[in-house]
């Protein structure tokens, strides 16, 4: 099979799996990885054995066809715009931008230059999530009617080494963990209409227990319980609340109802999971097989997708579209708590085409 080079930016933590895992792909090649840090892409490029040059170099390699960009979250415009201007296709870490101005900067000149754009999550590809669209797809549950999306913890100040930026603006539940969720929900049901939110910032600041910085203290400068309702535009309605204000509770992640039954969907973090329905009628829940291949950590087939893409002419999966509209639905939430209103979404996106049941594409080695 043809491969296509990529090029990583960003050899922080995260970069581990994606070094992993692309490194396994049949259809790509990791040619260089680079970072602000040269000692960070130095040594990922000691662990993986992969050239580690600066970000400027891996930029004016003209064989590297993609850029997976791994930077933090708001270095995500400056990166993706530079990698396109380099005639690059980009693949983005969640979100695909802080702000949606740089989202739609990045789409504008993706499609001047006729080059692709990617955004993590790519686990709304893994086999568990896979086989809930195909539930839903199928009918099995009926037409959809609700869905919840539920991720509530307690931050991150008491076991993150730098938890500081959750609690900033580009920080929060919402921008954090939320592409997960909205992402997933997006690809099973569609895109969403209308959203109504409400949030707060519970505690001003948060103190540090964690090493090293234990005993600092972060000033909180963004909503950390954000509630809301997504109007979908094949009628379904979700609810969603993201917090880090809560210390416990028993909520399911996401959960789909229709009018002939009922779906537990598994955490949208992972790609695999337990999927369950429970149809009209059922004593029981039932768990259902998934039929697809990457149930495990496989961060990185966002990427390998966007590769097959280019080799065969078609649109990726992880679109920059998709991306836009999830981080557009995300912002709403926080527009209508603090306009006091519902706010009607301008952005819209066509739901991924799924994965084919035992897909042997781009398959890891």
């Amino acid at each position: 099979m043809e491969k296509i080079k990529v090029g990583i930016v960003g050899c922080g933590n995260i970069s581990g799996i994606y070094f992993q895992n692309l490194l396994k792909f049949n259809n790509v090649e990791v040619a260089a990885c680079a970072d602000m840090l040269p000692a960070a892409a130095e040594a990922k490029g000691k662990e993986y054995r992969v050239r580690a040059v600066s970000v400027k170099e891996l930029l004016a390699d003209r064989e590297i066809k993609i850029v997976v960009n791994l930077t933090i979250p708001k270095a995500h415009a400056e990166v993706a715009l530079a990698a396109l201007d380099a005639g690059k296709n980009v693949h983005n870490e969640k979100p695909l931008t802080i702000e949606r101005k740089d989202a739609r900067k990045i789409l504008k000149l993706a499609k001047a230059k006729r080059l692709l754009v990617g955004c993590a999550p790519d686990t709304f590809l893994g086999g568990s999530h896979q086989a809930c669209r195909k539930i839903m797809d199928d009918g099995l549950i009926g037409a959809p009617v609700a869905a919840t999306a539920f991720m509530m913890g307690h931050g991150h100040e008491n076991w993150h080494p730098a938890p500081e930026f959750y609690y900033k603006v580009g920080g929060g539940p919402m921008l954090d963990m939320g592409p997960y969720y909205v992402t997933a929900l997006v690809n099973m049901l569609g895109p969403v209409k209308r959203v109504s939110g409400s949030s707060r910032i519970t505690f001003e600041h948060r103190i540090i227990t964690s090493e090293p910085k234990k005993g600092a203290r972060i000033k909180v400068e963004t909503p950390t319980h954000i509630a809301g309702t997504m109007d979908f535009a094949n009628g379904a309605i979700g609810t969603v609340i993201m917090s880090f204000d809560v210390w416990a509770h028993t909520l399911p992640c996401i959960e789909i109802h229709g009018t002939k039954g009922s779906m537990q969907v598994p955490d949208p973090n992972g790609f695999g999971g337990e999927v369950r329905i429970k149809l009209a009628g059922d004593k029981d829940w039932k768990e259902m097989p998934a039929g697809f291949g990457y149930l495990m950590n496989s961060r990185g087939v966002g990427p390998a997708d966007m590769a097959q893409a280019l080799l065969e002419g078609r649109k990726n999966r992880c679109s920059g579209e998709l991306a836009y509209h999830v981080l557009d639905v995300m912002h709403s939430f926080m527009d209508s708590s603090a306009a006091g209103r519902h706010i009607i979404l301008k952005s819209k996106c066509e739901k991924p085409e799924p994965f084919p049941e035992g897909m042997e594409d781009y398959r890891m080695e």
